[in-house]
């Protein structure tokens, strides 16, 4: 794949900045009124909200967002949870987990020496995304031990998120893959146009 700027995805548009941040708020609400019901989610919730402002912060302007869809893609068991129905099953939650991955490396790519190209980006978000199953995993078991959250995984149950994870971290590539070659193929016709 040819080298491409992810900080392309970085968009500047209003009415982009406008949905993002009502999805921002929305995401903090629900994740503030999770804290003393669901510990895990608000607190996914509450770093989602930072990931998300990290782009208007870095860059000084509240129109610099992320797009509006990949904020939804992130937040969607938040946004189910916040309209009453259940959205954390396993292939919801990692389709969001592999949305965050790669809003992590959206972030990396534009604010430090790290860059990636889409390909790199690609694979990036599916390790992530197993790499994170792992971690939920462990966050959920503190969260029994010492939280007193009352669940009960199973070896079997657990394997099954893990090939959930797996799913999700390798359909999420291909939609950022696929999105990548739009964002490309945009940015070379606006090239071509203004010439």
């Amino acid at each position: 794949m040819d080298q491409f700027d992810l900080v392309g995805v970085l968009e500047s548009k209003r009415l982009n900045a406008v949905i993002g941040w009502l999805l921002v708020f929305f995401v903090a609400i629900v994740s503030g009124g999770l804290l003393g019901v669901d510990p895990i989610w608000a607190g996914f919730g509450l770093f989602l909200v930072v990931l998300v402002v990290v782009p208007p912060v870095g860059y000084r302007s509240i129109w610099v967002m992320l797009p509006w869809e990949l904020v939804v893609l992130a937040a969607l068991p938040l946004v189910g949870l916040g309209l009453g129905f259940d959205a954390t099953n396993s292939l919801f939650t990692y389709m969001a987990v592999a949305t965050v991955a790669l809003v992590v490396a959206v972030e990396l790519d534009a604010f430090t020496s790290v860059k990636m190209t889409d390909g790199f980006a690609v694979v990036f978000v599916i390790i992530t995304t197993l790499a994170a199953a792992g971690l939920w995993a462990v966050a959920r078991w503190l969260a029994v031990s010492y939280l007193g959250v009352q669940l009960v995984l199973v070896p079997r149950e657990l394997m099954i998120e893990f090939i959930f994870s797996a799913i999700a971290g390798m359909i999420g590539g291909l939609i950022f893959s696929v999105y990548f070659r739009r964002l490309r193929s945009t940015a070379h016709l606006r090239e071509v146009m203004a010439e």
